[in-house]
Formats: C-alpha cells, sequence, structure tokens
C-alpha cells in the first residue's frame, strides 16, 4: 500500500465519521475530494476507492438527524438553479439517448444535490469562510504546484489537472486556477498573520504562471479579462497595479517560443483546425436545438446528430464552450435557464456588495461578493471556449453568494435600497423625520 493511499483514505474516513454528528463536515470532505480530487493521484486501492461516495453518503446521513439545517431555498440563483436541474433532468429523459447519458446525468445530479445540501447546512461566518477556503484551496495548491513547474522549466511543458475529471486537460486547468485567483485575493484580506498574506500572494503569482504555462488560448483571454476586472473591483489600486504590472515582467518575457506561436493564432483563428473544429461543434449544437426542443441531452455528441447537421469534415466534436454545449445538449430553453441563472448569481453578488461595503460588521460578505464577480466574469469569458458547463467549482462560488447574502439578512442589514435612500435624504415612510441616520442602511428588529 502506498503511503499516499493511506493518508488519503484515512482523512476521508475521519472526516467521514465527524460527518454523521456535524454534517457541515462532510461539505468540506465531498468539496475537497471533488475538486482537488486527491485520490487521482494515488497509485494505489485509493485511486479507485469510492471515497466521494462515502463523503457524500455520510453528510446525507448526518442531515437527516441533524438540527442545524434549514431550507436551501432562499435567493434567486436558488430558484433559478433548482429550475434549470429540472430542465436538464427532462432534457435527459427525452434526449437523444436517455440509456448512454445515464451515467453523465448521474454525476452531475450528485453534484448539484450537495449544492443543495450546503445550503441547507452552512450557516455561520466560520463555515462560510471554511466553504470557501475548501473550494478556492483545492484549486490553489494544485496550481502552485503547476506554476513551481511551469517557472522552473520555463513554460516549456503544458500544466495540466487532476487526471479522471473535469479540469484534467490542459485548458480546463488553466480557466479553474483564473477563476480561484480573486477570490485568493480576499482570503488573503482575513488573515492578520503578514507571513501567511505574503504567502498566499505568492500562491496568487504561481496561480497565474499555471494558467499560462498551460499554453490555453482560451485562458489567456480569461486571464486577461480576469485583471482588468479585478482591478476595476479593488478599492487598492495601486497596490494591485503594482502587483499586475510585476507580474507580467516576470512570467510572460519567460515564455518559450512555442507558447507566442499558440497565442498568435488568436488572431488568424480561421486558420487553426482547433479552432475551427470548435465552430463546426457549434454549428451542430444550434442545428440540434431549432429541431429539438430538449436538445440532445446530457451530450448531443452523437455520429448520428453530426452526420445529419454537417458535412461531418471534422467528425464528432465537443462543442468546447459552455454555451453552445449547453444550447446542444438542453436547447434554447436551457441555454436560458443557464444563462439567467447565472446572471441572477452575479446579480445577487453585486447587490450584496453595495448593501454591506459600509457596515464594518459585514465587510467581509462585501468584498466576497466583489471578488467571486471577478471570478464570474472570469468564468464567462473562459468558459465560452471550454465545456464546462457542469464543473463544480462555479456552483460552489454561486452557493457562497447565497449563504453570504443569507447571514447578512438573517442580522437585519439588508433593506430595500429606495428606503435607504429616502431615509438618507430625512424622510421616512413619506414623512419627514427629524433625525437622518449615519449611512444609508436601517437596522431592522431581530428575525
Amino acid at each position: 500500500m502506498a503511503l499516499r493511499d493511506i493518508l488519503v483514505v484515512t482523512i476521508v474516513l475521519i472526516l467521514a465519521v465527524i460527518s454523521l454528528r456535524r454534517p457541515w463536515v462532510g461539505i468540506m470532505n465531498w468539496t475537497w475530494l471533488s475538486i482537488m480530487n486527491p485520490h487521482r493521484y494515488c497509485w494505489g486501492f485509493a485511486s479507485s476507492a469510492p471515497v466521494a461516495a462515502i463523503a457524500g453518503a455520510t453528510t446525507l446521513l448526518g442531515l437527516l438527524f441533524t438540527k442545524d439545517r434549514r431550507s436551501p431555498f432562499h435567493g434567486a440563483p436558488v430558484w433559478w438553479f433548482l429550475i434549470f436541474t429540472i430542465w436538464i433532468t427532462l432534457s435527459w429523459l427525452f434526449g437523444y439517448d436517455p440509456a448512454g447519458d445515464y451515467a453523465q446525468w448521474n454525476k452531475v445530479v450528485k453534484i448539484y444535490l450537495m449544492i443543495f445540501v450546503a445550503l441547507a447546512l452552512l450557516q455561520t461566518k466560520l463555515q462560510i469562510i471554511a466553504y470557501t477556503w475548501v473550494t478556492i484551496g483545492s484549486i490553489a495548491l494544485l496550481a502552485a504546484k503547476g506554476g513551481l513547474f511551469t517557472v522552473m522549466t520555463g513554460g516549456g511543458y503544458k500544466v495540466f489537472g487532476p487526471p479522471g475529471s473535469f479540469i484534467g486537460d490542459n485548458n480546463s486547468f488553466a480557466l479553474a486556477v483564473i477563476i480561484c485567483v480573486p477570490v485568493l485575493h480576499f482570503l488573503k484580506s482575513q488573515v492578520n498573520q503578514s507571513w501567511i498574506r505574503h504567502t498566499i500572494t505568492i500562491v496568487m503569482i504561481l496561480c497565474v504562471a499555471s494558467g499560462l504555462g498551460s499554453q490555453s488560448r482560451g485562458a489567456l483571454l480569461a486571464l486577461i479579462t480576469m485583471g482588468a476586472v479585478f482591478w476595476w473591483r479593488s478599492p487598492r489600486k495601486l497596490p494591485v497595479t503594482i502587483l499586475l504590472i510585476v507580474t507580467t515582467l516576470i512570467l510572460v518575457p519567460m515564455m518559450p517560443d512555442t507558447w507566442w506561436e499558440r497565442m498568435d493564432t488568436i488572431q488568424t483563428y480561421e486558420e487553426d483546425k482547433s479552432a475551427m473544429g470548435r465552430i463546426y461543434g457549434w454549428m451542430v449544437a444550434v442545428e440540434v436545438a431549432k429541431e429539438r426542443f430538449f436538445g440532445g441531452g446530457m451530450s448531443y455528441q452523437h455520429e448520428e446528430l453530426f452526420r445529419k447537421y454537417s458535412d461531418y469534415s471534422f467528425g464528432v466534436i465537443a462543442a468546447h464552450s459552455i454555451y453552445f454545449q449547453t444550447l446542444g445538449n438542453h436547447g434554447f430553453i436551457g441555454l436560458f435557464l443557464y444563462l439567467t441563472f447565472w446572471t441572477s448569481t452575479y446579480l445577487s453578488a453585486g447587490r450584496l456588495r453595495k448593501r454591506v461595503q459600509d457596515i464594518p460588521e459585514a465587510k467581509w460578505a462585501a468584498e466576497l461578493a466583489a471578488m467571486i464577480q471577478v471570478s464570474l466574469v472570469s468564468f464567462a469569458i473562459g468558459g465560452a471556449f471550454l465545456s464546462l458547463q457542469y464543473f463544480d467549482l462555479p456552483y460552489n462560488l454561486m452557493a457562497i453568494v447565497v449563504l453570504a447574502s443569507r447571514w447578512v439578512r438573517e442580522r437585519g442589514w439588508e433593506t430595500d435600497p429606495r428606503e435607504s435612500f429616502l431615509e438618507a435624504i430625512g424622510f421616512q415612510n413619506g414623512n419627514s423625520i427629524s433625525k437622518a441616520p449615519s449611512s444609508g442602511y436601517r437596522s431592522a428588529k431581530p428575525r
């Protein structure tokens, strides 16, 4: 038995036992396994052991008996998420090959189920921050290793993610890494020890190096977008500007000629077989959605469909786009629900950021929401070139936004913006008041 196998399985089993009484710990266990996939780096019995099933089952069992649970259905994003979950189930049932697509549907629904469980179990600030640490740290640790490899080899080799996972290939892993960088910046603000803060800064730089080392063109676009929005959202623009400039000056010049040649193809995509293949896959997705109301199912990559709707010049190819993959899989309504769900999440984060940014006790929630918005923009841009519509990480960010919003709301800090404006100018419920509040927020009675 390899020591690594024993270590991973031991950690999983210990956390599984704890989660029977404290099921929120089980959420951490599941999140670590589903995003980092530590068992995929084992070469013995742990690589095929049902560790995720153990973590999920014990968490669900703990959920049944705990009193520390509540309805997960709070906030518009959760309702849109529920509707989308129902729709993809209908799409699978009425799809082109329900039997063949069952494994994918089963995998995705398990991920979605655990998101709902997280929304039901996580309540305190400690739990929300811990969930954020596990979600982002699971990728950041791998990215730091990949970043070191990139620096040591001068970017001569591609960086890949956990084998057999959603982010196993270099392109998908790069996007996951880029999504993590803004939230890492938030987590850095939550610690007081200077050495930890400096360590996180180094990890952020290594994450960027890892993204560049993937040699992914889509990741480069996402990285540029992330940097711009990150700078715009940051209240401390000078330090962020310096960090971005230094990181760029250190990392970009070390990239090899093969990296520059690949990035140059962004401007000449029509001459690149890979890029044209994606466009070909997008065209088939549109045709499938036009003819099939529920789309192709959990996958529209079937030879018969590609022969029917194209000249089959590229064969059967994935869409490599969260938008066109969703369109081909679940039809126009499915794409509408998917886009509405993510738009709702982004707007919810924006509302949270604006409403509590001036409240000291809740400032952490505003900063977290701002950085998640940056991550969501990165996902929206980079995801346009990758089939990552079912990947856990962005859904976890949605859950964090909803949980933080609920935490704030239960403490009476949220209020109708129109009421806040009226109070700020000296009116309340249409009547003049003699004393305007010091801020645009009112204190609600405890619920």
